[in-house]
């Protein structure tokens, strides 16, 4: 089991109404001080919920939309009062709006940079400037493999998470001298509504998760070697491991999670 601290750390987690970010929250909130779910979806609420029953800490869930910078500075400024300056941010919400670089729309264009990359710019420039007046934090923002390997019909989710992985890189090496950590968790394939509305079902059937696990040559796109899609704990694992004390000399990492499936390129 990693350590996370003797002391019990305040935790905010963006994206935190289901998929990576709630088992993210889920992860980290055993033995929290308190621990903040952010989401514009309502869920959140039932999420959160569902947390606070197995943890003694406080869990709030809070409606909020990483595209708002004035929301999410309000946010900060709410945790900060409520709790003290955050020790860990995790930054998971994000969008996909398929299509290819031929087709993709101005519409979902727009809308993939503002969540996934200028949202990302939102909450860890608040969270990073937090950290650096209280000298310690933790903030791992959760990428994708697709930020360095091109994706047929993914164009405009690419280019987005290759935005917020350039902005982390840069804001880590700016904030490490402060005693502040930042890393990227980059997935791949994951069990989660997400990847599930890129087949139009709510379950994986057979056929896509053939096509995910083989691979699929007319799209250039090679298989998963370790022949499994990830659930989302296996994210979330990486996460508590690199806001945990064993990572305390790992800053500026992208750790790779999708089972071989870029050849950690």
């Amino acid at each position: 089991m990693f350590m996370i601290d003797s002391e019990a750390r305040v935790v905010v987690v963006t994206g935190a109404a289901s998929g990576i970010g709630a088992a993210v929250a889920a992860a980290l909130a055993p033995g929290a001080k308190a621990v903040s779910l952010w989401d514009r979806d309502v869920r959140v609420h039932g999420t959160a919920g569902e947390i606070k029953s197995g943890t003694q800490g406080v869990v709030a869930a809070v409606e909020i939309d990483v595209t708002d910078r004035e929301a999410v500075a309000a946010a900060f400024d709410r945790v900060v009062v409520e709790h003290g300056t955050p020790d860990v941010v995790v930054h998971a919400a994000g969008v996909m709006h398929a299509g290819t670089a031929l087709d993709t729309s101005v519409e979902d264009w727009e809308r993939s940079m503002a969540v996934n990359a200028t949202g990302t710019m939102h909450v860890t420039q608040c969270a990073a400037r937090a950290m650096v007046a209280a000298g310690r934090g933790s903030i791992v923002v959760v990428s994708s493999n697709a930020a360095s390997t091109p994706r047929v019909g993914m164009a405009a989710y690419c280019a987005s998470k290759a935005a917020a992985t350039a902005y982390t890189r840069a804001l880590a090496l700016q904030v490490a001298p402060h005693g502040v950590r930042v890393n990227l968790v980059s997935p791949g394939s994951t069990d989660t509504a997400m990847l599930r509305g890129l087949y139009g079902d709510d379950t994986l059937d057979d056929a896509a998760r053939a096509s995910l696990l083989d691979g699929e040559p007319e799209a250039y796109r090679l298989g998963i070697p370790l022949r499994r899609i990830a659930a989302p704990a296996d994210i979330a694992a990486a996460v508590r491991f690199l806001v945990s004390d064993d990572a305390r000399h790992i800053t500026l990492h992208d750790l790779r999670v999708d089972g071989g499936a870029t050849l950690d390129m």
